[in-house]
């Protein structure tokens, strides 16, 4: 097989981080080449370069034995490059056609021909092998899999000779990943080269050529055989980093925030056979006050939907949640704010911060009740609780009346965080919480955490960086697929074993 891309000595920075440091890639034509690393390796800053998004800094990409250089997306899908994101982006209340074709209609005097469109949509399905599928059909109404059928189809629409397919396995069934793959090799037996991302190893195995893997913003491995590379020598290519994790220190036995059931610390949190269909079941878990239990998991193994569910943002089907001994009514998150419990949500700008609002008011938002008199807020008096936290968890600058969006992201998630200490919180709950913080951030972050727990907050901790999990928490719960497959104190885990664990489904 031919070279039919070349990436050489990719940089792209971005302020404050250089998200790639000289990374390179080759590509050959009909081959599946796995692009591997772990979250925040630079995966996904790398694929938006070939998709167009972004420009790298320096560096070089040639494809097809011509140097290129994308000014945006749509030269890229013109030179054959097309991109499937792990977030589908397609139009629900459109038909298939309509998706496959969308901004290249056919088009005759100005005027589209919705039936040579359907005609051509069915031809592209028949390709794939998904015949049944009819072009008039609204793509809202369509199962995960064959969404990705459809965009595999408007990829080839565009002629492309290259396929990304981000973690395009992640909200598929088993049977519905096994003709995912009878799909790709279609593809590369025509020719097509395929560039998958993935986390799951079993599946590299099965579909894959060859393997790259990303590290930190570098290349650890280039064009490794993909069935003959061990498991363990590319889980150790993933696992060794540059960035240094500065955590404090875990408190001895026996006092709050140790980890351990014994003491005499009260159970907080008891979730019971918590089970939401097609996205956990069967989950079980406890809390106890002043300990950290973190979920550590891939994307989509059900980690951000229990916390939901815990939260009452998510009604499950089965199962129940007490806190302090008190149900925790599905669905009602006032109820949780009541009992005593608060979330930092994983997206803090889109579901938590008032971005144009000031830190004062996001950091009160939640209990103005406690200032109302009459019917009037107490400004004074939510003025000093605002300043009274922002001393106490030292957001900086220490300006209440500044607009939250000009603070960076590590201060911000201190005023998320700093939202729920003033109503005599019980639980928190933390969906990535030092995601888009910078390291320095990160050990404040972890600091302020772990002295909540020393009070006697109970902590349930989400992150999709393992050593995060492991140097933070008390106990953790691996998750894989819905189930939790395995909990221990974290003081009995390393990075690889964990890392085994939720790509190999094995607790060995």
């Amino acid at each position: 097989m031919s070279e039919l891309l070349t990436m050489r000595g990719i940089v792209k920075r971005f302020p404050g981080v250089r998200a790639l440091d000289g990374v390179d890639l080759d590509v050959r034509a009909g081959e599946v080449h796995c692009l591997l690393g772990q979250n925040g390796a630079g995966k996904s800053t790398l694929i938006k370069i070939l998709a167009g998004a972004h420009r790298p800094d320096e560096g070089t990409i040639e494809l097809g034995g011509e140097r290129i250089r994308f000014a945006g997306p749509v030269d890229a899908i013109r030179a054959g490059v097309s991109t499937i994101y792990q977030e589908l982006d397609l139009v629900d209340g459109l038909t298939i056609a309509e998706n496959v074709f969308l901004g290249h209609e056919p088009a005759r005097l100005g005027f589209t021909r919705p039936r040579r469109a359907n005609r051509a949509a069915a031809e592209l399905l028949g390709r794939l092998g998904h015949g049944e599928l009819r072009p008039t059909t609204e793509v809202g109404r369509l199962p995960a899999a064959a969404k990705q059928v459809v965009s595999m189809a408007r990829a080839l629409s565009h002629r492309a000779r290259l396929i990304v397919m981000d973690e395009p396995s992640a909200a598929l069934a088993h049977d519905e990943v096994a003709n995912l793959f009878r799909v790709i090799r279609e593809l590369t037996a025509r020719g097509v080269a395929v560039v998958y991302i993935s986390h799951r190893l079993e599946e590299i195995r099965e579909i894959g050529d060859r393997v790259t893997v990303l590290k930190d913003g570098r290349t650890a491995a280039v064009g490794l055989p993909a069935r003959e590379t061990p498991t363990s020598a590319i889980v150790s290519l993933m696992t060794g980093r540059d960035v240094e994790y500065v955590f404090p220190p875990r408190p001895e036995p026996g006092a709050h925030g140790a980890g351990s059931a014994s003491g005499g610390r009260r159970e907080v949190l008891r979730v019971e056979d918590l089970t939401l269909p097609g996205r956990f079941a069967d989950v079980s878990f406890t809390v106890r006050e002043g300990e950290i239990v973190g979920l550590a998991g891939l994307v989509g193994s059900g980690r951000s939907e229990i916390v939901e569910t815990v939260y009452g943002a998510r009604r499950p089907s089965a199962g129940r949640v007490l806190l302090d001994g008190e149900p925790v009514r599905p669905g009602s998150t006032a109820r949780a704010v009541r009992l005593g419990m608060g979330l930092a949500p994983e997206e803090r700008k889109a579901q938590a911060l008032l971005l144009d609002q000031s830190v004062a008011r996001n950091i009160t938002i939640a209990g103005l009740g406690r200032f109302a008199r009459l019917g009037w807020i107490d400004r004074r008096r939510e003025r000093a609780e605002a300043e009274r936290l922002v001393r106490e968890l030292d957001i900086r600058p220490p300006d209440p009346d500044r607009p939250v969006r000009t603070l960076s992201g590590g201060n911000q998630q201190k005023a998320v965080l700093a939202r729920w200490l003033g109503r005599g919180r019980r639980l928190l709950l933390l969906d990535e919480p030092t995601r888009g913080v910078d390291v320095g951030a990160r050990a404040e972050l972890y600091a302020v955490i772990r002295r909540l727990a020393g009070e006697g907050i109970g902590v349930l901790l989400v992150s999709s960086e393992v050593p995060e999990v492991l140097g933070l928490a008390d106990r953790v719960l691996v998750l894989r697929e819905g189930s939790v497959i395995h909990e221990a104190p974290a003081g009995e885990l390393d990075e690889a074993r964990v890392l085994d664990m939720i790509m190999e489904g094995s607790a060995l």
